[in-house]
C-alpha cells in the first residue's frame, strides 16, 4: 500500500485547494441548518459554480465534460471538499451514479441529450430501484413494463427514492419479462418524471426531513429509445450503477468523522462531570480514544482499498468491509456524543439550549440509516462471508 501522492496528484490537490479557498461560499455554515427542501436551490447554484470551474463530474471522461480524474484524484477531491467544509452538490445521484451509467451503457443519443444537463444541475435525477418488497433483494422487483408500439407502459411502485420529490428524471429498473428467472427479465429505462401517471409522496424521516419518496406509476408511457442497454439485460446495467455507488463513497467521511471527534474532545474539556471536566473521567477518555483510533483504522483501510484498485483495476473485499465499518462507526461515535453531552444532545436546532445548533441530535437520528443505505450490514456480511471466507450462502 503506497500512501504517498505523486507529483501529479499533489498538483491536482493544490489546484483544487486553491480554487475551493477562493470559491466556497462564506454563508454555507448558516445555510446548512436549513431543511434540504429549503436549501436545495442553494446547492444547485453551488454545483453550477463547480461546473463553471471545471470541478463537476471529475471522474467522467474529458469528452463528456469531466476531468478524467484517476481514482486517487477522486479521493483527493472528496477529502479536500470535506477539509474546506464545502457544500455538497445538488445532483448527487446524477453525477455519481446515473451519469456514469449512461456513459457506460447508454447510446450516443443518450449521452448527447442528458450528460451536460446532469453536470450543470439543469436536470436533477433520482434512482428508481427499491420497492416495498424488493430492497436488498433487488431482483425481486415487480414494477412492470409492457411494450405497446414505440412505448413501454410502466405500472408499479418504487420506494426510498432519494430526491424523488425534486427530480426531473429517473433511472428506473422494471420487469419486462415475468416468465424468466428473476435476474433475467429486467430492463433499465430513463423516465421523465413529468410524464402523466407518475405521483410522488415524500417519506418523512425521524430527522424531520423528507430525503426519500415513494413513487407510483400508473400506465406511464416511456419511449422505447429510453431503454439503457439491452432489453431484459437490465441486471448488468443496475449492477454497474451500484458499482459506482460504492466506488469512492466514504472517501471524505473520515475527514468529517475526525472533525466531529475533535469537536467532541473540545466539548469534553468544557463540560463538567462530577465537578471536574469530563475529559478527566477515565471512561470518557477511553471511549473518545477508541473512536479516534477507529477513525484512523477507517482511513487506512480506505487507502488500502484504493491502492488495490489502482494496482489491479479490480475492487477487493475492502469495499464491503469499509461499508460495514464506516456505517457502524458513525453510530458508535454518535452514541458516545449522546452519553457525553447528556440531555442537551437531544435538543433540535429550534432550541436555544441545543449544542452546536442541534447538530448532535440530527446526527444521532440520521446515523440510524447508515447501516441500511448503500447495502445493509446484513447483506455486506453475507458478501464477505461468501466471497471472502468461502462460507455457504445465507438464504
Amino acid at each position: 500500500m503506497d500512501l504517498n501522492m505523486t507529483a501529479e496528484e499533489q498538483q491536482f490537490r493544490d489546484e483544487l485547494r486553491g480554487w475551493l479557498k477562493a470559491n466556497v461560499p462564506a454563508d454555507w455554515s448558516a445555510k446548512r441548518e436549513d431543511p434540504l427542501e429549503t436549501r436545495f436551490e442553494y446547492l444547485r447554484t453551488w454545483q453550477r459554480k463547480l461546473f463553471d470551474g471545471g470541478w463537476a463530474g471529475i471522474s467522467w471522461p474529458k469528452e463528456y465534460g469531466g476531468r478524467g480524474a484517476s481514482l486517487m484524484q477522486q479521493v483527493i477531491f472528496w477529502q479536500e471538499m470535506a477539509l474546506a467544509d464545502a457544500p455538497p452538490m445538488a445532483n448527487v445521484l446524477g453525477l455519481g451514479l446515473i451519469g456514469p451509467t449512461i456513459i457506460g451503457f447508454g447510446t450516443n443519443a443518450h449521452k448527447q441529450r442528458y450528460l451536460s444537463k446532469i453536470l450543470n444541475a439543469e436536470e436533477i435525477w433520482c434512482q428508481g430501484f427499491s420497492e416495498p418488497n424488493a430492497g436488498s433483494d433487488l431482483a425481486s422487483l415487480q414494477t412492470s413494463a409492457r411494450r405497446e408500439g414505440d412505448f413501454y407502459v410502466v405500472n408499479g411502485q418504487k420506494t426510498w427514492t432519494s430526491y424523488g420529490w425534486i427530480a426531473d428524471w429517473c433511472e428506473v429498473v422494471v420487469r419486462t419479462d415475468p416468465n424468466v428467472p428473476k435476474h433475467k427479465g429486467l430492463t433499465v429505462m430513463l423516465l421523465d418524471m413529468k410524464t402523466p401517471g407518475i405521483s410522488v409522496r415524500p417519506l418523512r424521516q425521524m430527522t424531520g426531513e423528507s430525503e426519500f419518496s415513494e413513487v407510483f406509476f400508473q400506465d406511464v408511457r416511456v419511449p422505447v429509445e429510453n431503454v439503457v442497454g439491452e432489453v431484459n439485460q437490465g441486471w448488468e446495467v443496475a449492477l454497474g450503477t451500484l458499482m459506482h455507488e460504492r466506488g469512492t463513497f466514504g472517501a471524505g467521511l473520515q475527514i468529517l468523522y475526525r472533525r466531529n471527534m475533535e469537536r467532541l474532545i473540545e466539548l469534553s474539556h468544557e463540560l463538567e462531570r462530577d465537578g471536574r471536566p469530563a475529559a478527566q473521567d477515565p471512561l470518557v477518555r477511553q471511549k473518545l480514544a477508541q473512536c479516534y483510533a477507529e477513525i484512523e483504522i477507517m482511513r487506512l483501510n480506505q487507502m488500502r482499498a484504493f491502492s488495490r484498485i489502482s494496482a489491479t483495476g479490480v475492487p477487493g473485499p475492502e469495499g464491503s468491509i469499509q461499508k460495514i465499518f464506516w456505517s457502524e462507526l458513525n453510530q458508535r461515535v454518535q452514541q458516545v456524543a449522546q452519553e457525553l453531552l447528556g440531555p442537551y444532545a437531544q435538543l433540535a436546532s429550534s432550541s436555544s439550549d441545543a449544542v452546536d445548533k442541534g447538530a448532535w441530535a440530527y446526527g444521532y437520528l440520521r446515523s440510524r440509516g447508515n447501516t441500511i443505505e448503500a447495502g445493509t450490514s446484513e447483506i455486506q456480511r453475507n458478501i464477505i462471508g461468501h466471497f471472502v471466507l468461502g462460507l455457504p450462502r445465507s438464504y
